[in-house]
């Protein structure tokens, strides 16, 4: 094998979108357009504590291997929770930020983080990651909501794994939503077809947009939507509109909308992004509200409109015990750790042990409580 060059980079607009595909992937939130945008729109960028260091490998000059990296001085828009850690140090007089963390910026989807061809190489920039961190003088490292491949390179490597569970919903191949309808238990069944009745009686219509058909128009009332979602918690959007533009017009085929209409006006929109085989559901909002169109907009008719695409599965996103009655069902997501403080990471390792048992038990427990027929 050629020798191995690795580089630091903080920008990827010298990084050929053809090379990285071949690494990333058809993951949609791995893309090099919607990285790129991002960083590009201000939206994860050193001004909002996402300073990009991409670790990237190169092998006879072409790219071989890639992580993404970021100095965070914060720990919001990550959707794995370190409060508690922070505040140890805090109290202990020790700086907790910067921190490095490799993930995919606000977005809660399991993938690729060690961007590579081979185990080898993954392996590789696991461990340069490492280094990265020590040379940084971080006082951690973070890897969010790796997949498999990475999950075993990194416990390889020596990173300390952290459980986290999910809810996602598997299609079988069901001929159509009815189908679908079919295989759950009676209660479940009868309490979705309720729930679409009473979304019916308001006057709600729904549209399902995909790629060019999403107008500039519809992107806008979208936006609407998605701010208003984060101003009535109190808090402020993490994505432009800019952003939504950008991925819209360089990467359409990724992107499918949920419209809700009353009439020609219209009410609520759930944008989902697609890539393959599997659907993530990421935005939603509405600018009112009506009984059972939350779950309508955003899980029911994406479930609906993956059954007629063939679509092999829809992740419903961060959190929320309450979609498994529409048929989502609990899925554990990991996240990979390492702490430069031994005093703190044997704290750190003893708190992971106790907190996977207790979210096996809770998995397990969740399991005994799918909405699906027994078999």
């Amino acid at each position: 094998m050629s020798e191995a060059v690795l580089t630091i980079i903080d920008t990827l607009e010298g990084v050929d979108p053809a090379q990285w595909r071949a690494l990333a992937g058809d993951n949609p939130t791995l893309a090099h357009g919607f990285l790129h945008a991002l960083h590009e729109t201000g939206c994860a960028s050193t001004d909002t504590g996402w300073t990009p260091r991409y670790l990237v490998l190169h092998r006879d000059g072409a790219l071989a291997g890639a992580m993404p990296l970021y100095l965070k001085d914060h720990s919001r828009g990550e959707y794995v929770f370190d409060h508690a850690w922070a505040d140890a140090f805090h109290r202990n007089g020790i700086e907790y930020y910067p921190k490095l963390l490799s993930a995919v910026p606000f977005t809660p989807v399991t993938g690729s983080r060690l961007l590579a061809r081979t185990q080898e190489d993954r392996q590789l920039l696991a461990r340069a990651a490492l280094q990265v961190a020590r040379q940084l003088g971080t006082s951690s490292l973070h890897i969010l909501f790796p997949d498999a491949q990475d999950k075993q390179a990194l416990a390889e490597a020596g990173y300390m794994l952290r459980e986290g569970v999910q809810f996602h919903w598997d299609n079988p191949g069901y001929a159509d939503f009815d189908a679908f309808l079919s295989s759950m238990k009676m209660d479940k069944r009868k309490k979705i077809r309720q729930d679409r009745r009473r979304v019916q009686d308001a006057g709600i219509v729904f549209e399902h947009l995909a790629g060019a058909q999403i107008g500039a128009e519809v992107l806008g009332f979208f936006y609407r939507c998605y701010v208003s979602t984060y101003h009535a918690h109190y808090s402020k959007p993490y994505l432009s509109l800019a952003f939504f533009e950008r991925v819209l017009r360089e990467s359409p085929d990724s992107m499918m909308m949920v419209l809700a209409r009353r009439g020609d006006a219209p009410v609520a929109a759930a944008l989902n992004l697609v890539g393959g085989g599997i659907m993530y559901g990421r935005y939603w909002g509405t600018l009112e509200f009506v009984s059972g169109l939350h779950f309508e907009t955003c899980y029911v008719q994406s479930i609906e409109y993956c059954i007629r695409h063939g679509i092999a599965r829809f992740e419903g996103g961060a959190q929320g015990v309450h979609k498994m009655s529409r048929g989502l069902v609990p899925t554990p997501t990991w996240s990979a750790h390492w702490v430069a403080d031994p005093r703190f990471a044997g704290a750190i390792a003893d708190f992971l042990r106790e907190e996977t048992a207790a979210m096996d038990d809770y998995i397990d427990e969740l399991a005994e409580h799918v909405p699906f027929k027994a078999g």
